[in-house]
């Protein structure tokens, strides 16, 4: 079974948590979906890269989320979103592509 790379594991847990969130009005709910994507993408990231690029990638996964709160003030709340969702792709893109992902 192919794997899923773990840039497009971290942007869908970005986007599916907002998503989840904003639709049921639970945002627990969205934190779970977070959660589990970034548990995901960090179990891939210790595989390829060990536990510094985990740790790394995993700080900026969780920074993505917080930042896009005060860029939703300023851009909107989708736009935000996707925002960070395509930069933390982007960064676990560069620090994996030479991994057996």
């Amino acid at each position: 079974m192919p794997r899923i790379p773990s840039p497009a594991i971290a942007a869908a847990g970005l986007v599916g948590g907002y998503a989840v969130a904003r639709w049921t009005k639970k945002r627990p709910l969205g934190g779970v979906v977070l959660a589990a994507a970034g548990g995901v993408a960090a179990k891939e990231w210790q595989r390829v890269g060990g536990a510094k690029v985990a740790g790394g990638l995993t700080a900026a996964y969780v920074a993505a989320f917080a930042g896009s709160h005060p860029l939703a003030k300023k851009i909107g709340a989708w736009p935000a979103v996707f925002s960070v969702a395509a930069g933390m792709a982007g960064a676990a893109y560069v620090v994996t592509r030479n991994a057996d992902v």
